[in-house]
């Protein structure tokens, strides 16, 4: 198992702590529906994944998960007020187009919703920028901006300013650090390599 798949493994841990029996849950950029897969088999969720990738919702239906092609916010505009208890972004909020709009859409859609992100000013990515002017390269940024997808990273300190101005109730926030394993007690803008966020609407 690679390093990034083993954060991923913690991320999951965290999401599903804030997850009930049996909720309705609709994880928005599923991925291969590996989530998917261990909320269902753990907790006994009703769960629902939509990705713009076919070929990672050929995974899903492989796993036992029911997943959807197509674009997430045109997709979310489909559902009633409510029709979810939790709707999910893991890493997936960077590659919006219109995020504020789209994370509108999903309150509305889910009673609740959780946001997972790498914290783009987390203190090694500051670092490299000062000291090298560019983004850093690792596990967690693999690929050099031409070999990309387009995405609109953020950070802790961003993320927390759009829920205030847009009254966003931050219900639950864990912020881990750069291993994304360890809990990070203090100063999560400028230490917390991934932070994972439970929201509703205010």
């Amino acid at each position: 198992m690679n390093p990034n798949s083993k954060k991923r493994q913690v991320d999951f841990q965290v999401i599903a702590r804030w997850v009930k029996q049996g909720d309705r849950i609709l994880d928005l950029g599923c991925g291969r529906g590996v989530l998917l897969e261990a909320l269902m088999q753990q907790q006994s969720v009703y769960g629902v994944g939509i990705d713009i990738e076919l070929d990672k919702i050929i995974s899903c239906v492989k796993r036992g998960v029911s997943a959807y092609h197509g674009d997430v916010h045109a997709v979310l505009k489909k559902f009633e007020d409510a029709s979810f208890d939790r709707v999910i972004f893991s890493r997936s909020v960077d590659l919006l187009e219109q995020a504020d709009v789209t994370l509108t859409e999903a309150l509305r859609v889910g009673k609740h919703v959780t946001v997972g992100f790498v914290n783009h000013g987390y203190w090694r990515n500051r670092l490299s920028f000062f000291t090298q002017g560019r983004r850093i390269h690792n596990e967690v940024y693999p690929n050099q901006w031409h070999e990309s997808r387009p995405s609109n990273p953020f950070s802790i300190g961003e993320f927390d300013q759009f829920c205030k101005s847009t009254g966003i109730r931050i219900v639950n926030r864990k912020y881990l650090r750069g291993n994304w394993r360890d809990t990070c007690p203090f100063f999560p803008s400028l230490c917390a390599g991934y932070a994972i966020y439970d929201l509703t609407k205010g």
